[in-house]
C-alpha cells in the first residue's frame, strides 16, 4: 500500500524527500507495533528487549553505560529498566570490580529463557520484510545507513 493511502494523505507531499520522510516514520511505527504485540504477552517492553539482546550479545557483564551505547533507542533510562530486569530476575546487578561507582549488568538464567522463547520473533522480521529481495534489503539498509551520515 502506497504511503498516500496509508495515512489518507489528501494533499500532494512538497517532493519525494518529504514523501520518503513520512513514510519512514510510518512504516517504522507499524514495524514497531507489530513486534510490540508479539513482546506485550511475555510482561517487557521493546525497550527491555533490547537490552537483553544487547546483554546476550554481550556474552559478558557490562555495565549500564556501554548498555546505552548499544540501544537502539538513546532515549531509553537505562537504569531504571535494569532495575525493573533485575526485579524481574531477568538480570543480575553487580558491583564493578574496579569502579565501584559502577554496576555490571549480565542476563540471569531466567532472562535467556526468555529470550529462547522470544527467537521467535526472528521469524516474524522476516515475515514483515519477506516483501522484499535480499538485495532489496541490503540497498535498503545502504540507503537508510546513507541518510544517518552527519
Amino acid at each position: 500500500m502506497k504511503i498516500e493511502e496509508a495515512i489518507n494523505q489528501t494533499k500532494p507531499f512538497r517532493n519525494d524527500r518529504h514523501r520518503a520522510m513520512v513514510n519512514l516514520i510510518y512504516t517504522h511505527n507499524w514495524m514497531v507495533d507489530q513486534l510490540r504485540s508479539k513482546i506485550k504477552p511475555h510482561g517487557i517492553t521493546m525497550q527491555q528487549y533490547n537490552v537483553l539482546r544487547v546483554l546476550r550479545g554481550a556474552g559478558e557483564p557490562i555495565s549500564t553505560s556501554v548498555i546505552r551505547e548499544r540501544l537502539l533507542d538513546k532515549m531509553a533510562d537505562t537504569s531504571r529498566m535494569v532495575h525493573r530486569l533485575a526485579q524481574k530476575n531477568l538480570v543480575i546487578r553487580q558491583e564493578c570490580a574496579h569502579d565501584k561507582r559502577l554496576v555490571d549488568v549480565s542476563l540471569s538464567d531466567e532472562g535467556y529463557e526468555l529470550l529462547k522463547r522470544l527467537d521467535v520473533l526472528n521469524q516474524e522480521m522476516d515475515r514483515i520484510c519477506a516483501e522484499l529481495t535480499e538485495e532489496e534489503a541490503a540497498q535498503l539498509s545502504h540507503l537508510l545507513d546513507k541518510l544517518r551520515t552527519d
